[in-house]
């Protein structure tokens, strides 16, 4: 009986951890993520080519990793993400050296990066 127990508290544990995936806390469909991210990014290019300051611009960028941490549909799409979010934290980093150059070509990267997702889906 005690053995009964155990197996059946096993299984419970194991069936509710596969209905609380992660995809089932995602604020937005992959699509809209994607949207959403490119958005952002796009926003960080204007306001750097405007001549907005490192933090502001920074700031934007940050903004844009954590849009696309929503971004969530498969593992080819995971991985292509994680380029891509490692392109916008080399950017952030050209702008903390004061290399907008850099930076505004590593903001180019994430934006092709995250614009090609779609196709992934």
């Amino acid at each position: 009986m005690k053995s009964l127990k155990t197996i059946l508290t096993a299984l419970i544990i194991v069936a509710s951890s596969a209905v609380l995936s992660t995809p089932a806390f995602a604020q937005y469909p992959p699509e809209q993520a994607i949207d959403l991210t490119v958005a952002k990014v796009q926003s960080a290019i204007d306001a750097l080519k405007s001549g907005g300051s490192a933090d502001a611009v920074s700031d934007l960028i940050k903004d844009a990793l954590d849009a696309s941490k929503e971004i969530n549909a498969s593992d080819t799409v995971f991985v292509a993400r994680t380029k891509g979010s490692n392109t916008l934290k080399n950017a952030r980093k050209h702008l903390k050296e004061g290399s907008t150059k850099d930076a505004e070509q590593e903001l180019d990267n994430a934006l092709k990066a995250f614009s090609n997702l779609k196709k992934l889906l």
